[in-house]
Formats: C-alpha cells, sequence, structure tokens
C-alpha cells in the first residue's frame, strides 16, 4: 500500500475536523467543534434494538462565515456550540429513527439553517453492536439545500436541468422542444456547450479555465437571443429567484463554479451541468445529445 493509500485511509477515519481541512478552499471557513458527545437513544432497523437504548456517539463540525462586525464578545453574535447539542436532542426526542443515515440527514439540514452556517460534516456511530463502532458520516453545503418557493413554505422546487449541445441549440424547432420541456410547468435551468471554434490556449491552468467558462458563456447567450424565455444568469442568487417563481433560465457558469467552495475542477459542459444539478437539487438532468457523464453521480439523468 502506497503512502498515498494510507493517507486516504487515514483520513476516511479521521475526525471531521481533519477531513474539514483537508476539503478546505484556499479562503477557509472558521469552524465550529463538537467531539465525542455520547448519547443513549433507541435507534435502529433491527427486532433486537427495538425498545434497547444504545450508545450513539456524535462528532460534528460546522463550517461558518467569518463574523461581518467586531464580536464584542457578545455570545448573541455567534453560532453557540449548545446549538449542536439541542439540534441533536431535538431530533432524537422527535421520533424514532431506523437509520443513522436519517438522523445525520435531520441534523445537517437543521443545523445548515443557521444563519452563519456554510457547510457541516456529521458523524455518527453506535458503540453498543459489538467490539467495535458502527456508523456513517454525511458532509452537506448550504449550496445543496433545495430552493423552497418562499421563506415560510416548506415545499421544496425541484427544477429541471436542461443541458444543450451545439446541434441542438442550432435546431431550427429549438423553441418547439423547449415548450415541450416547459409544459408540466416546472422551471428549468438551460445549459450549454462551448461553440464549436478555436479558443485562445493560454498555456495556463487557472486561466485557460476561464477561457473555456467563458466560452460556455458565449453560447449562453446565443440561446437567449433565440427565445426570449431564456435569460441569462451567473448567480445563485438570480437562479434561487428565477426557480422561486416559475421561471427558466440559462446558467452561465463562470460566478459559481469560481466562487465554489468545493467547485468542480473540471471544464467539461456535461460535467459542469451535472455539478449544477446536484447543487440545485434538481428533480433531474436531461441531456440533448452524444454526450458521456462522469461516473459516481446520485442525480437522475435522462437522454432526450
Amino acid at each position: 500500500m502506497n503512502a498515498e493509500n494510507t493517507s486516504d485511509i487515514q483520513l476516511a477515519f479521521a475526525h471531521p475536523e481533519a477531513r474539514a481541512a483537508a476539503s478546505a478552499s484556499a479562503d477557509p471557513r472558521d469552524r465550529l467543534m463538537l467531539r465525542d458527545h455520547i448519547v443513549e437513544a433507541d435507534i435502529g432497523a433491527f427486532q433486537k434494538e427495538r425498545g434497547n437504548k444504545q450508545r450513539l456517539r456524535f462528532n460534528v463540525v460546522i463550517e461558518v462565515r467569518p463574523p461581518v462586525q467586531p464580536l464584542a464578545d457578545d455570545v448573541d453574535r455567534i453560532l453557540s456550540y449548545d446549538r449542536i447539542t439541542e439540534v441533536i436532542a431535538a431530533e432524537l426526542a422527535h421520533e424514532r429513527l431506523n437509520l443513522l443515515e436519517t438522523l445525520a440527514e435531520n441534523i445537517a439540514e437543521h443545523l445548515l439553517a443557521e444563519d452563519q452556517a456554510m457547510r457541516v460534516f456529521v458523524r455518527i456511530e453506535k458503540l453498543d453492536i459489538g467490539p467495535y463502532a458502527l456508523g456513517v458520516e454525511i458532509v452537506r453545503s448550504r449550496a445543496e439545500l433545495p430552493v423552497r418557493k418562499d421563506e415560510e413554505s416548506e415545499e421544496a422546487v425541484h427544477p429541471l436541468v436542461v443541458w444543450f449541445d451545439n446541434a441542438t441549440l442550432a435546431a431550427p424547432d429549438l423553441s418547439a422542444r423547449i415548450d415541450a420541456l416547459l409544459a408540466p410547468g416546472t422551471p428549468a435551468i438551460f445549459c450549454v456547450s462551448a461553440p464549436d471554434l478555436p479558443r485562445p490556449r493560454t498555456g495556463h491552468g487557472p486561466t485557460q479555465r476561464r477561457v473555456d467558462l467563458l466560452a460556455i458563456e458565449q453560447n449562453a447567450w446565443m440561446l437567449a437571443a433565440r427565445d426570449s424565455r431564456c435569460v441569462v444568469v451567473a448567480s445563485r442568487t438570480e437562479i434561487d429567484w428565477a426557480i422561486k417563481r416559475g421561471r427558466s433560465v440559462v446558467w452561465a457558469p463562470s460566478k459559481l463554479v469560481l466562487d465554489a467552495v468545493d467547485g468542480p475542477q473540471s471544464r467539461d459542459p456535461v460535467a459542469l451541468a451535472l455539478w449544477l444539478a446536484e447543487e440545485m437539487a434538481a428533480a433531474e438532468l436531461i441531456l440533448y445529445g452524444e454526450t458521456s457523464l462522469p461516473p459516481g453521480s446520485r442525480m437522475p439523468v435522462r437522454r432526450a
């Protein structure tokens, strides 16, 4: 086993604090941590687990926005450590669950609802199953939360993400295809490929990435010119605003991709569309044209 594989295994079993540090951006966020919090709970899918409390160990890391104003040593200006244990206690008291995965998801969702929280690592382990610990760890980002119709609504909006190849973009029946996509009433985020034209070559990775992203945006504006419903947007705020109102947009990827802490490193337009679909909790990704997908996605994909 080489040193790289050994390091990967050590990191996999390290505290979520180490996992968070390893995947941080060049401008890391502040972190709030809970270590080795042990609680007894009735949880589990097997009959022998029902009615018998067992010990659960919680390790949680919340990445938070740095404060925008001086703290002045005021506890009301921070996300309190107690909030983590309060959420865990509330979720355990709310209902009996079969799966640690469900409990972890619920905890992550509630923690990400806090204003300062941006990314959450939740590890939960059962300590009484055997001479070992069994558990689950998840990582969730605020960007992955589904859009909701309004601030008071619990109803999530799951848009379509649609990728057009250049042949579809130039097709005479493009507007008719968009009509069919929008007919069910689900808002769509349209993504496009780069033009079939030579692009400048910078010989430098970071600048070439920007050139390639800007090439995709050229085609986004071409789509906007062909159909007035296709308004070009660049920020998550613009996308959320449109989706909440049932409107469809065309994605210009540079801003979101370059600003993302855990953003995609690929310049491939389909890989970028897939990343956006996952970030937006899309209902599905619809692909027009012959193309391949990166492996390992959990997103439903349909080829048109």
